[in-house]
């Protein structure tokens, strides 16, 4: 399936389940925050089927708050693409840290 189509199933699945609703975002969040809790369980333990589905599933919950908040998922993403995409900075015990983040000017 492509990308975008997958967005699309999504966005239909969740209306079809009332939970395009913006009264409904509060709990996403909340939904968020377990399914990074599972994510970072499964990355620690080493289970990279659960690290997979984990990954899939924030993607999910994403995609559903955005709809809620009136936002689209492929434009959130490419904002934040777009202040990232020139970024400047370095390596720091395995971490990117931006220039502005090191005082840099």
């Amino acid at each position: 399936m492509i990308y975008t189509d997958t967005v699309s199933e999504v966005d239909r699945w969740a209306r079809e389940r009332g939970l395009d609703r913006p009264s409904n975002s509060s709990n996403q969040i909340i939904k968020l925050m377990e399914e990074v809790g599972e994510l970072s369980a499964a990355y620690n333990k080493g289970q990279q089927n659960k690290v997979i589905d984990s990954i899939g599933d924030i993607q999910i919950v994403l995609i559903i708050l955005c709809m809620q908040l009136g936002l689209g998922y492929q434009m959130s993403l490419d904002e934040a693409y777009k202040q990232i995409k020139y970024r400047k900075g370095k390596m720091i015990n395995g971490s990117f840290v931006k220039d502005e983040d090191l005082g840099a000017e």
